[in-house]
């Protein structure tokens, strides 16, 4: 007699396999909604599958091993000798994807040979035999996974790619200031000593280049000459007040803000690893847009603090970097081919994983991740995706969103 269960809708897997609350079983809370079975659970916190007076109670099992299936078969109450039973389990996963589960007899149960990996979302088909008799069943067990048409998930913005290879570049963390360029601060004074007649400018003041800064009337010829700013900037420093005598002192400094350097301090540990060339992306302290560079020179000499300094040249044509400010620094040090990583925008948090959502036609299903080095806009892939998985790279938010409120889910 052949019975075939069907669970309709996304019920939480271990609602619809196993239980929460059982030593070494896969969590879980029995649920019932209209429309939906009653999973009746045995003694070991299995789901009961019965044919007549045939019963098995399937399990997965996960304490201090990976997720295995184990089963245990009575016969009218009488728990049977697991030697006398055949049992497998076939898992039809998303995209039609088939894994079958064979056991072997170990102490009064029967214990899976294989790992039922993540997401445990799968149909479930049961095929137990004993004493010339064959018995089966089957059901639905989802989690983590939903549908969504082509014309909604184009209105929620989702969008997807195909996992594989990627160069993920290796970043250390710098810190240092911004400074100006010593060939973009001149030191004004005056040509020949004399009285300041008259000055132009103000401190803080933009200048062009060759615009009057002051008006001297020399010593010796009596003749009156401008003082010219010597090159475009801001005059930062002003010591020139009409009536005065210029007296051979610096009376003007200005500074070229255009382009300045990051001066960043690179300590022992990690002076092998930089190198002039490197590309850099710096940071503001007090915020604003990233600006890129490379390393122009390090120096050979060390300070106080035992680092030595790596210099970037940074455009600044918008203003942003203010010499004095401190700043952060990503520098790339390395750069790695790896044979699948995903965009780091499509992760996401399921149970205590990080996730993807892998497409197949208008179903998405989580795949949990074993993730190695990140930087940028990728994340290196060691296991739990196949390359040229189709994954959600953008707006996977609202497939988290819908799975979450549809309750697709279980806690391990």
């Amino acid at each position: 007699m052949n019975i075939r269960l069907r669970v309709f809708g996304l019920l939480p897997f271990c609602a619809a396999l196993t239980a929460c609350n059982g030593p070494g079983v896969s969590p879980g809370a029995m649920t019932e909604a209209p429309g939906e079975e009653v999973v009746e659970r045995g003694p070991n916190n299995g789901r009961l599958l019965s044919d007549g007076d045939f019963v098995v109670e399937l399990a997965i099992f996960e304490a201090g091993v990976p997720p295995e299936f184990r089963a245990w078969v009575t016969d009218a109450g009488r728990l049977l000798d697991p030697q006398d039973v055949d049992l497998s389990v076939t898992l039809t996963r998303l995209g039609n994807q088939i894994d079958e589960h064979r056991f072997r007899p170990q102490d009064d149960f029967l214990r899976g040979t294989d790992v039922v990996y993540e997401p445990h979302s799968f149909v479930v088909d049961i095929e137990a035999s004993h004493d010339g008799r064959a018995h089966r069943w089957s059901y639905e067990s989802f989690e983590g996974r939903t549908r969504i048409g082509p014309e909604m998930a184009q209105a929620f913005g989702i969008e997807t790619a195909e996992a594989g290879p990627a160069v993920i570049a290796e970043t250390l963390r710098l810190y240092g200031r911004i400074v100006p360029t010593a060939d973009r601060v001149r030191a004004v004074s005056a040509r020949f000593d004399g009285a300041i007649q008259s000055v132009a400018v103000s401190l803080g003041e933009r200048v062009r280049q060759g615009q009057t800064l002051a008006t001297i009337e020399s010593n010796e010829s009596l003749q009156s000459y401008a003082i010219a700013a010597p090159i475009a900037g801001v005059v930062t420093e002003r010591a020139a007040n009409a009536g005065e005598q210029t007296n051979a002192r610096r009376l003007f400094t200005i500074v070229d803000t255009s382009t300045v350097w990051a001066d960043l301090a690179v300590f022992p540990g990690d002076r092998p690893r930089v190198s002039v060339g490197a590309m850099v992306t710096v940071t503001p302290a007090t915020g604003g847009p990233q600006v890129e560079g490379a390393i122009s020179d390090i120096t050979v000499l060390a300070d106080a603090n035992q680092a030595v300094t790596a210099r970037v040249e940074l455009d600044n044509s918008g203003g942003a970097l203010v010499p004095g400010t401190y700043v952060t620094a990503s520098v790339q040090v390395a750069e790695h081919a790896v044979p699948i990583a995903v965009k780091r925008n499509g992760l996401q948090s399921f149970r205590d994983f990080t996730v993807v959502y892998a497409q197949v036609g208008d179903e998405y299903e989580v795949r949990m991740l074993d993730l190695g080095r990140q930087s940028g806009e990728w994340a290196e892939v060691l296991g739990g995706l196949q390359p040229g998985t189709r994954y959600v790279t953008e707006n996977s938010y609202v497939l988290k969103a819908d799975i979450e409120k549809s309750g697709a889910s279980h806690d391990h």
